[in-house]
């Protein structure tokens, strides 16, 4: 691995039922993750992926990516673009710095709107890790 290596990419599809098991899942019972109803009259064209869903997602994508002897120190992401049913994000990461067995993954998910999310992953990568 080698800082500017690229990730292969990971493509989500965006569900409703991956929207409403994320958000039970972390316990987030805000009507807009659930009820496209409520969504829409609080200026949301339908319900949304609340960020603990990303942050499990992105989590997910780089531990998948670099194997499971990858460990995660550090997740910080920023929302932008909302994912909402039927979109696909698209999951993308570079290497953006490396310090012994520690690296840092740059990531960015995009959907048809936009960039749904953006930030940086920080692992330990123990031997045996995907290199």
């Amino acid at each position: 691995m080698r800082v500017g290596d690229t990730l292969p990419p990971l493509e989500i599809p965006v569900t409703r039922t991956l929207i409403v098991a994320g958000a039970i899942a972390s316990r987030d019972y805000q009507d807009v993750h659930h009820d496209a109803v409520l969504a829409r009259e609080k200026g949301s064209p339908d319900i949304f992926m609340n960020i603990l869903t990303t942050n499990g997602l992105v989590g997910r994508y780089v531990t998948d990516r670099l194997g499971p002897h990858t460990v995660l120190r550090k997740v910080a992401i920023r929302l932008g673009a909302p994912n909402h049913p039927g979109d696909t994000m698209t999951l993308t990461g570079t290497v953006t710095a490396l310090d012994g067995a520690t690296a840092e993954i740059g990531i960015v998910g995009a959907n048809g709107l936009g960039r749904h999310v953006t930030g940086t992953v920080t692992v330990s990568l123990r031997p045996g890790a995907a290199a």
